[in-house]
């Protein structure tokens, strides 16, 4: 178990022992930060018996993993950008008086060189002690994180977080002799491709037909052994995809004017409209990407890549459903430290 930590007198965290219960806290107040190759994310929240209440959050598009594919190393341009989103979340952390804490770095900081160094760097400049997961454990969280969304009649699904840097796949199923425990994880991969190294890879801006085809390549070949083990009898089973290209890809194929979690966070999309809807982004213009309001100019560089990545897995394992998650990491935080201190139900 990765240790937690607390944030003590506001003036920057501390590692306290495994399993030191927050719950003793007056209105205790949680928060989850989630640093992505590509995303900043943080949601501080206050539980409620069977769930949780959001008191803040805070999203931004650092790209903390731009150019490590070539260089090996965190640019001084994505440290300083990481470093004023981070220094916004201890804000809230501070004015929110969140005392329990789970501050990770997922797959920039696991490949970079010069990880240590940024981390140090953050510590002394935001008090924000970043703690650098494995892949296992952030396959874990996204399923704590998005099983609330899986199908109660089917049995259950393979579930996708397509990341900056990488790509996590795992096969959850229920237990059809206990419907009320949680979802058994199966099996589980973790591959070294995200959106921000397909694009930085073969381009993002000008996809074309055959570039686009060789993105979903090469994406093949690293999910084709665990497609192989786990890929058989899919019956009565769904996709289940967390990451910014699955919420982008539903927001376009509603035509909503602009982003909205309201509607997107659970929808269902069968398989003709997701290929209908990768085949409308890959016929617009690059600039036309950065025109729609649920792609805008911080993703338009990048969909295309996640879309390649999802047709990818979309081949691997045909079902005709898929559903959105507007959840993940941050959420899976939450409810497992929540569990830990007694003050969630688990389900």
């Amino acid at each position: 178990m990765n240790d937690h930590t607390r944030l003590r007198d506001g003036h920057g965290p501390r590692g306290d022992p495994p399993g030191l219960a927050a719950a003793t806290v007056d209105n205790a107040v949680y928060a989850a930060l989630d640093l992505g190759t590509n995303n900043c994310r943080l949601l501080i929240a206050c539980p409620t018996g069977d769930g949780f209440r959001v008191v803040d959050s805070f999203s931004r598009i650092i790209r903390l993993g731009e150019g490590i594919s070539s260089t090996g190393a965190i640019s001084e341009a994505a440290m300083e950008r990481a470093i004023a989103a981070l220094s916004i979340c201890s804000d809230k952390i501070r004015y929110r008086k969140a005392r329990r804490l789970r501050l990770i770095a997922t797959e920039a900081c696991r490949a970079a060189e010069n990880a240590d160094h940024f981390r140090a760097r953050v510590a002394a400049e935001t008090g924000i002690k970043l703690e650098v997961i494995d892949r296992e454990t952030e396959a874990t969280l996204a399923v704590i994180g998005c099983s609330p969304l899986l199908d109660t009649r089917g049995r259950g699904a393979i579930l996708f977080d397509i990341g900056g840097g990488s790509t996590e796949l795992v096969r959850i199923e229920r237990d059809p002799e206990a419907p009320g425990a949680s979802p058994e994880i199966k099996g589980w991969m973790s591959i070294p491709l995200g959106v921000v190294s397909i694009a930085e890879h073969f381009g993002g801006r000008d996809v074309t037909q055959q570039s686009y085809a060789r993105m979903v390549e090469e994406v093949a070949q690293y999910v084709a052994p665990f497609a192989a083990e786990h890929g058989s009898d899919l019956r009565d089973m769904h996709m289940l995809g967390t990451s910014g290209t699955v919420t982008t890809l539903a927001g376009v194929h509603l035509n909503l004017a602009r982003y909205d979690r309201r509607r997107i966070d659970g929808i269902w999309m069968n398989d003709a409209d997701v290929s209908a809807t990768v085949a409308r982004l890959l016929g617009m213009s690059y600039q036309e990407r950065i025109a729609n309001n649920c792609i805008s100019v911080e993703r338009a560089d990048l969909v295309l890549a996640g879309c390649a990545i999802l047709d990818a897995i979309r081949n691997a394992f045909p079902m005709p459903r898929l559903r959105v998650a507007d959840r993940g990491l941050r959420e899976g935080m939450l409810v497992e430290m929540m569990r830990e201190d007694g003050v969630l139900k688990a389900c």
